[in-house]
């Protein structure tokens, strides 16, 4: 069967769009390959029709368990054979998972990184007939990448298992130096990189000079109507910019990764299904959500890198239609950006405390320790010892890329459930709600063992077949628990730390340049990248973006706030216009104003200068020593 074919009869589409046929026949001719696609390309299909198109298995590495859990039950209601490996499932589950690839002819398997670590995984897949090996997320194996993650780099591994099965790599945002080191890092035998333009058309971006961000949030709201993303930096402000919201007769949900899973669930829903319109989240929410109709991200805090403000804009009209991209921004902000250098990459002499402190808090004797696992609460332990928890939870990163300690910030175990009866105990016992008999049910034909040991359940699969919501399932077995009938684990996230060296001396802990110093500069380098952009006004916003992803030869897209500037003032300014009347407004109070006062207006500079010549040329205004103020007649 043909790729087209395929792609008809699974999809529904008539052809590929973009570089997906490109990217589909060199995997096809078994090359290895890169794909630079941007967020909304399409990159699930060029893995997925290949491995259709052909005998075996494509082994998906992804660090994402909810796209994972998506694209499984995605492809399995097109009648596709996949499973997925992700935390909390028991060695029993991940065996059967492992032996159903081997023997029963599925077609993907999607797993983290972490997982190629597990020598159950390593012994089990050397078994399966894998004929691709799909890396998503691919500028996480770039030390040069915005989101480096080690677990990354045992995907070599699978190379040494399979020599002869081809790489896909894929990624929506990569630099050229990092475009290089991931065929690197992956040991492609040539470079074959196949590139999307990042530019989008339908895509305006902007950038507002503001001091008060809530009631500009609340202005660009009023203007721009449709579904919206308000991205803030901590989980504390997404629930204070949702309160505003609110009060302010604007629908709304926040979210962040400290939320329980029903939590998550109920208003990701609510807001995909158009019940709240804005969504204000940190970084943890976005990647995955196919939602086509979002016309506005804001960014009401500055991300960490170009990259990820790319990323993260880029979820706004992903169906072509005209959408925004907004950054508010102001004098505080430069401030913020460059206290997070010393937050991410704290001094060598704190991070040897740190050090010294964890070993303690674990009474870990010097020479001891290895393979030794804990779970960890960061705010007691930095409470225990008076540290800052930014610089501490960095710390912890670090010394884990220096390959003392592993620290996993959210480990996640699945709810667990074991039934203290005999089955025939079970079906006599009287008064059992019909939701009740329903949710038992269902984890009986779904899950085995469950009189033996406990089962782990997975409480989204359970919800669609039941039609059950979360909360409700929750409330039933805790219930039955009560009634003596079933032993209930609620599913939680906790951080774990491991340490995978010998205790040593701090003063011995090795500072390899490039896990420090060379990362440090780099991500310094990527916090005066997007400074730059944000206080850039003469320069095209999609161009400065598209250059930095090595896009050099764009044009203006005459749509973001520069272009519109710069055409404002190629025009003349009258003293007359509505954009002169709210400055004027402005200095109605008759005090002088400096500039920075007159940024709340929330005009590019360009413009401002032309509204402030044309107003001194109708001796509207005055300027004295720097301060602008309205005229006397």
């Amino acid at each position: 069967m043909r790729y087209r074919e395929i792609l008809k009869k699974y999809w529904g589409y008539d052809d590929f769009r973009g570089i997906q046929r490109e990217i589909i026949e060199s995997i096809g001719s078994g090359r290895d390959t890169l794909g630079l696609m941007p967020t909304g390309g399409g990159k699930s299909i060029t893995f997925q029709v290949p491995t259709l198109a052909s005998d075996g298995l494509c082994v998906v590495v992804t660090p994402l368990i909810a796209l994972m859990k998506d694209q499984v039950a995605g492809l399995r209601s097109r009648g596709i054979k996949a499973a997925a490996i992700y935390s909390g499932m028991r060695n029993s589950e991940i065996i059967i998972a492992l032996e159903n690839c081997i023997f029963g002819n599925y077609k993907f398997l999607y797993i983290s990184p972490e997982r190629i670590s597990s020598e159950l995984f390593l012994n089990k897949i050397r078994k399966i007939p894998v004929r691709l090996i799909t890396i998503d997320e691919a500028h996480c194996i770039s030390q040069w990448g915005h989101d480096f993650r080690p677990a990354y780099r045992r995907i070599k591994e699978l190379r040494d298992i399979f020599p002869r099965v081809p790489v896909l790599a894929l990624t929506a945002t990569a630099t050229p130096e990092v475009v290089k080191d991931i065929q690197q890092q992956l040991s492609f035998e040539q470079e074959n990189c196949f590139r999307m333009s990042f530019e989008r058309k339908n895509l305006v971006y902007v950038v507002r000079h503001t001091e008060n961000k809530q009631q500009e949030l609340l202005h660009i709201l009023s203007r721009i109507q449709g579904s919206a993303i308000v991205y803030t930096l901590n989980r504390q402000k997404t629930k204070e910019v949702c309160e505003y919201l609110i009060a302010n007769g604007i629908t709304a949900e926040y979210y962040h990764a400290g939320l329980s899973p029903e939590a998550k669930d109920a208003r990701e829903d609510a807001w995909k299904s158009g019940r709240s319109r804005v969504m204000v989240s940190t970084n943890a929410f976005g990647m995955g959500i196919d939602k086509p109709d979002v016309r506005l991200v804001v960014h009401i805090d500055l991300p960490g890198s170009i990259e990820s403000y790319f990323q993260e804009a880029g979820r706004a009209g992903r169906d072509g239609n005209r959408a925004y991209a907004v950054a508010l921004f102001n004098r505080i902000d430069k401030q913020v950006v460059s206290r997070r250098l010393s937050d991410n990459y704290p001094s060598k002499e704190f991070i040897r405390e740190v050090y010294d402190d964890i070993c303690y808090y674990y009474q870990m004797a010097l020479h001891d320790g290895l393979n030794c696992t804990f779970e960890f609460g960061l705010n007691d332990f930095c409470k225990q010892y008076h540290l800052p928890t930014l610089p501490t939870d960095s710390a912890l990163r670090i010394l884990t890329r220096m390959g003392y300690l592993e620290y996993v910030e959210e480990m996640e175990y699945a709810s667990r459930v074991r039934f203290i009866v005999d089955k025939d105990s079970l079906y006599r016992f009287k008064g059992l709600p019909a939701d009740y008999e329903l949710l038992v049910n269902a984890i009986m034909r779904a899950y085995s063992g469950l009189f033996t040991d406990f089962a782990y359940i997975d409480e989204r699969y359970l919800s669609r077949v039941t039609k059950l919501t979360r909360h409700r399932m929750y409330e039933i077995l805790v219930s039955l628990s009560q009634k003596r009938l079933v032993q209930y684990a609620p599913s939680k996230r906790c951080p774990i730390v491991t340490f995978t060296r010998h205790r040593v001396l701090s003063k011995d802990l090795h500072f390899a340049a490039e896990v420090y110093d060379e990362r440090r500069a780099a991500f310094a380098t990527r916090l005066n990248s997007i400074i730059k952009y944000a206080v850039t006004d003469d320069k095209c916003r999609s161009r400065l973006l598209l250059e930095y992803f090595g896009e050099t030869d764009a044009a203006d897209c005459g749509r973001c706030d520069v272009c519109v500037a710069r055409r404002a003032v190629e025009k003349p300014v009258s003293a007359s216009s509505s954009d002169a009347e709210r400055l004027m407004q402005l200095l109605a109070d008759g005090r002088p104003h400096d500039t920075a006062e007159l940024d709340k207006l929330g005009f590019s500079r360009a413009r401002m200068a032309a509204l402030l010549r044309a107003l001194c040329d109708e001796e509207k205004i005055v300027i004295e020593n720097g301060k602008i103020l309205r005229a006397r007649n």
